[in-house]
């Protein structure tokens, strides 16, 4: 048995087990000079640490939180965590002028990381994708999503979907593997576009599913992506083949995925920069969840965010991530997404908290196995530098690195 005990604040994220929404958000179920007891990987009291003497006094190891602030581990619903090289260059060329479009159409944007990710090898990408699920561990990120969608052959998407699967095996993040084959349209079926989209249907999927590679199937719904009626085709055989639905919604166009997650009960619509107010409503009576990505915004230098005080009082149960990859989001920090969804979103730091664990860990169906400290639950926790949970957000950008423990052990890296 093992303790963590002088937790000057617990924020439990305690609750009702389902997703939050409304008021519900913003009630994180805090304890104040808490312990918690470990046995294995699994939570085995929460409490205040004077109701918990007798076990404390019996555990094998005894942390000292000295006073601070404990959370759960953040769960990020949102990453492109695979892939090879970098868009530096772009980054410069978005400082000098050029739109997200503009790259795109000239070969670059996710085209051109496309290149890179077909040419490495598997090792080269698991070497290159281990560093990049370090950078989320560090700041407390224990469970990931992580998509396909660089690779846009059979050879090169299951390379991809196969360094998830090696990741997840190894530890210590839990990750959550999704295909995203029709995140765009190859260079080599351009003026064949309806090929593409059926050998996704009638090749890739299968194959995917027969190897058991994939929870999850996305598609980028978007004008200079995929039609809402391509994403129906795909998203509509990927659920025949056992997987559980998202979709990349209304990021650069309204009417584009958000209406059409809801149709086809995706767990998720993500972006939703432009969504418009009937989609939220068709959204939320479906229970689709909008995951929103901040940073995106943020890296493209755009100013749109998403709404989401306007998806918490509709009742949608909102979650935040970091849509991480090597284009429109560099980003690999949940507290710096929290910050922003704080600043630029007018996310209570509370809501921003419970947006980026328990609410996150249901739009993966694993919130009754992470999202919150909880007995029965994996040990997934955060001993943060901070004494109070609305520093997280508060401080923007810092370099504080909480302790983090993955079921129940420790991870130095």
């Amino acid at each position: 048995m093992k303790a963590i005990t002088n937790i000057g604040e617990l924020a439990t994220l305690a609750g009702p087990v389902r997703p939050r929404v409304g008021g519900a958000l913003a009630e994180i179920a805090i304890v104040r000079d808490a312990a918690i007891l470990i046995d294995g990987e699994k939570i085995a009291a929460v409490g205040r640490a004077a109701d918990l003497r007798d076990e404390i006094q019996g555990a094998n190891e005894v942390i000292d939180a000295q006073g601070r602030c404990v959370t759960p581990g953040f769960v990020d619903a949102h990453t492109h965590l695979v892939f090879a090289g970098n868009r530096a260059h772009e980054f410069e060329a978005r400082i000098q002028g050029k739109s997200y479009q503009e790259i795109a159409a000239a070969g670059g944007g996710i085209l051109g990381t496309v290149a890179k990710t077909r040419a490495a090898t598997e090792d080269e990408l698991l070497k290159a994708a281990r560093r990049n699920r370090d950078w989320m561990l560090r700041a407390g990120t224990t469970t990931i999503e992580a998509k396909s969608g660089y690779g846009l052959n059979r050879d090169a998407e299951l390379k991809m979907l196969r360094v998830i699967r090696r990741l997840n095996e190894e530890g210590p993040a839990r990750i959550h593997a999704t295909l995203l084959a029709a995140h765009t349209v190859p260079a080599e079926f351009k003026q064949r576009r309806g090929e593409y989209v059926r050998w996704i249907l009638d090749e890739l999927i299968p194959e995917v599913e027969r190897e058991g590679l994939a929870e999850y199937c996305d598609a980028f719904c978007d004008e200079h992506a995929f039609t809402v009626d391509e994403a129906r085709q795909v998203l509509t055989a990927a659920r025949a083949h056992g997987m559980k639905l998202r979709i990349h919604a209304e990021q650069f166009t309204p009417g584009t995925g958000a209406a059409l997650a809801a149709e086809l009960g995706a767990l998720t619509a993500d972006h939703l920069e432009v969504v418009e107010e009937a989609s939220l409503i068709a959204m939320r009576n479906a229970g689709v969840q909008p995951v929103l990505l901040p940073g995106s915004v943020f890296a493209l230098g755009r100013r749109e965010y998403p709404a989401a005080r306007r998806m918490i009082e509709a009742g949608l149960a909102v979650v935040v991530a970091t849509d991480f990859n090597p284009g429109s989001s560099p980003v690999a920090s949940m507290p710096f997404i929290m910050s922003l969804a704080c600043i630029e979103m007018r996310m209570a730091p509370a809501e921003a908290l419970t947006a980026a664990t328990i609410n996150a860990a249901w739009s993966l169906s694993c919130g009754t196995q992470t999202g919150s400290i909880e007995v029965g639950k994996r040990a997934d926790l955060l001993i943060h530098e901070f004494r109070d949970y609305r520093e997280i957000a508060y401080f923007v950008a810092s370099p504080a690195r909480p302790r983090v423990f993955v079921g129940g052990e420790e991870f130095v890296g």
